[in-house]
């Protein structure tokens, strides 16, 4: 367990890896193009999907390390993908998720509320949200909701290079690659992640 959470700090850092000396973006990257035949979420990544990385919850500075950025023109350039394009633009900053308690994690509609969408001259039918870690999805569910109202026809999923586990037996192996599913609970404003 210690081990996943440096692979995290890794992550969120994109440090550079000893062997092969790469950045985990691009690590990650070359492992799922190596692994598409047996990858249970090969199916995201088609010749005609456009990856879009997923903002901070931080307003963007000009030079600032943005790890969903790295990832997903990692991904491109391994041909997991037709290009990156930057629809999603936080106009308005939020509370960051994993430095806040549970209960004050900033909610889905909190982060509709606060993106806004750059629209392109085509319309895309299928879309990829980028991420590194989800915990609950509560970013992810707001990023393609906001992208949904202005794009309701295309198909939107989300990656996200790893996930929280809060239950401890829960726990099987860093590397343990599936797909799930992010439901929106209205009445509390939150999510449910399965697994």
């Amino acid at each position: 367990m210690e081990y996943s959470k440096n692979v995290m700090l890794a992550l969120k850092r994109d440090l550079v890896l000893k062997k092969p000396p790469i950045p985990v973006s691009q690590w990650i990257a070359q492992k799922i193009q190596q692994n598409m035949g047996v990858l249970s979420f090969a199916s995201f990544f088609q010749s005609n999907t456009i990856l879009v990385p997923v903002p901070k919850s931080s307003l963007m500075q000009p030079g600032a390390l943005w790890v969903p950025e790295r990832l997903a023109t990692a991904l491109v350039k391994m041909g997991l993908g037709k290009s990156v394009y930057q629809y999603l633009i936080r106009f308005k900053a939020l509370r960051k998720s994993a430095s806040s308690l549970a209960g004050d994690r900033p909610t889905p509609t909190e982060h509709y509320e606060s993106l806004l969408v750059q629209k392109s001259l085509v319309e895309p039918d299928e879309i990829l949200l980028i991420d590194d870690v989800v915990t609950r999805g509560h970013t992810l569910l707001g990023a393609a909701s906001r992208l949904f109202s202005v794009y309701p026809n295309a198909h939107i999923r989300a990656f996200a290079a790893m996930r929280t586990m809060s239950t401890p037996s829960d726990f099987k192996n860093w590397y343990d690659p599936c797909d799930g599913t992010i439901t929106f609970r209205p009445q509390n404003d939150d999510t449910l992640r399965r697994p």
